[in-house]
């Protein structure tokens, strides 16, 4: 308990607990990140939201984390491709040094889209630190110490700007391991189905269970959409209403 109040009275928010939903220091612009365990269709589900909104007549900014090809995902992809070591050898701050610095790369991007009163839209973020990192712990009070340092090194030390909504969709490791490899050849894998993490299906409930201790621990921040009902997983276009019903009542806050 302790640790979460340290964590939440660092935030430059008016109400504690509250991590990114800030509207009122927003003058432009909208950020909305979606998050999610492996092979939950994040990609699927952004590339929706985005045709609506601009359907809807909005400004829209995607970005897509890691930024494969690029010089700053260099090291995320010698990572995700084995070349330092197996998981468990690397540690959970080196390697999220390795994704922090391609935020880092894309923050003014990012800052620059919503100035001009674009809706920037990402797959995948900073909670895909926490999520995947975090799993590594097996002590919950590292855990959350892990948080706060990672939380401190990307919004305080590197400045990238804050998401307005994060919104995790959760599907079971098993079946997400299984949707993973019906994917298209992915060239940062040499044609590989699936990364460092995505081949280890433990490693896959670990990260699962870690999403969703972040959306419990912190409600006002992360919100979860259950992609999975009975055993089976929802149609795409159920998903994308429920992810619609919570970006919807941001649209009239802001200029865009």
């Amino acid at each position: 308990m302790q640790a979460q109040k340290r964590f939440s009275s660092q935030l430059p928010v008016k109400k504690r607990g509250m991590l990114y939903l800030n509207i009122k220091s927003m003058k432009k612009g909208i950020f909305i990140v979606i998050e999610g365990t492996d092979g939950s269709g994040k990609t699927e589900q952004t590339k929706l939201l985005v045709e609506r909104l601009k359907t809807e007549g909005k400004k829209v900014t995607l970005f897509d984390f890691p930024r494969y090809g690029n010089p700053s995902a260099w090291f995320v992809e010698e990572y995700l491709n084995g070349r330092f070591g197996g998981l468990n050898e690397i540690s959970p701050k080196t390697a999220s040094l390795f994704f922090a610095l391609d935020r880092y790369a894309a923050a003014r991007n990012i800052k620059n889209s919503m100035k001009d009163g674009n809706i920037v839209i990402s797959n995948r973020y900073v909670a895909s630190n926490l999520a995947h990192q975090g799993s590594k712990f097996e002590n919950e009070r590292d855990r959350k110490k892990y948080f706060e340092w990672n939380y401190d090194l990307e919004y305080r030390i590197n400045g990238i700007p804050k998401p307005n909504l994060n919104i995790i969709l959760h599907v079971p490791a098993a079946i997400a391991q299984k949707l993973v490899d019906g994917k298209a050849e992915r060239k940062h894998l040499g044609g590989k189905k699936r990364d460092l993490h995505e081949a280890d299906l433990k490693h896959l409930a670990r990260t699962e269970t870690t999403y969703k201790k972040l959306s419990k621990c912190f409600p006002s921040e992360f919100t979860w959409i259950e992609c999975v009902e009975k055993q089976k997983l929802l149609s795409i276009e159920t998903i994308h209403d429920r992810v619609w019903k919570l970006v919807s009542p941001l649209l009239g806050k802001f200029d865009s």
